[in-house]
């Protein structure tokens, strides 16, 4: 009986390990990220957007090619306020927390977000605004900000469940450009500066350098056969004492 216990034991601390890799390995994958906010916070949307102070998850959508979609939830992740356009945008030196950045705005008035910045990543995600919005914005920075077509400002806010709906594709095809509070379009080098030449590679390979390690398959199976071994031992050693 003893035996039978430790083979028991074995297969479900198997399970636990397994369900804790997969787990990890997700969170790396889509950074989802937990998030306060102590008062009001503009994001892109349909007009000003603004979420209310409380809590938020930030996570990605998709993180494909140049163009990445972002998007976020209450806390309970069953409801989607913003399904976001972002670009890449890089950083010199990382930081072991999440950091936020936003765009300045007058006392009083809500802070809109500009980037966001995953725990130890130098490559962050830069928010694009519909150009009507992205335009009163510039205007009331006195700084470009990034645009995409005022007319996909709806795909926003469709609570998406994966990349390959029709929304979420328009907004990755959707062009983007950079205005100034006049209007004119300027060079997206002017919001989102270009890493040094070195830096270049950092973007393909951040993510697999940040995966966790128990996010590698090639542990987790060595560990899992062993357990699996370990109780099939057990195991067998009961069939004998039973027949």
């Amino acid at each position: 009986m003893n035996r039978f216990k430790f083979g028991a034991m074995i297969f479900c601390l198997a399970l636990v390990v397994l369900a804790f890799s997969a787990g990890a390995k997700a969170d790396e994958w889509n950074k989802t990220t937990v998030v306060t906010f102590s008062g009001p916070v503009e994001v892109p949307g349909v007009g000003a957007q603004v979420l209310p102070a409380g809590t938020y998850v930030f996570k990605l959508l998709d993180s494909q090619a140049s163009r990445h979609i972002v998007q976020i939830l209450n806390e309970r992740q069953d409801h989607v306020y913003s399904t976001i356009l972002a670009i890449p945008n890089f950083r010199l030196r990382a930081t072991d927390e999440t950091v936020m950045t936003f765009k300045e705005r007058a006392a009083g008035q809500p802070q809109a977000i500009r980037a966001w910045f995953y725990p130890s990543n130098r490559w962050g995600q830069e928010f694009v605004y519909p150009k009507a919005r992205a335009i009163e914005l510039a205007k009331l920075t006195n700084e470009p900000v990034l645009a995409m077509p005022t007319e996909l400002a709806a795909n926003l806010v469709v609570p998406a469940k994966s990349a390959d709906e029709p929304e979420v594709i328009a907004l990755k095809e959707a062009p983007i450009e950079a205005v100034k509070p006049s209007g004119e379009v300027v060079a997206m080098t002017e919001v989102v500066e270009p890493p040094p030449v070195e830096m270049a590679a950092v973007q393909s390979t951040e993510s697999d350098e940040s995966l966790p390690k128990t996010a590698s398959p090639l542990p987790l199976l060595g560990l899992i056969g062993f357990l699996s071994i370990a109780a099939g031992l057990g195991l067998s050693g009961i069939s004998k004492r039973l027949f």
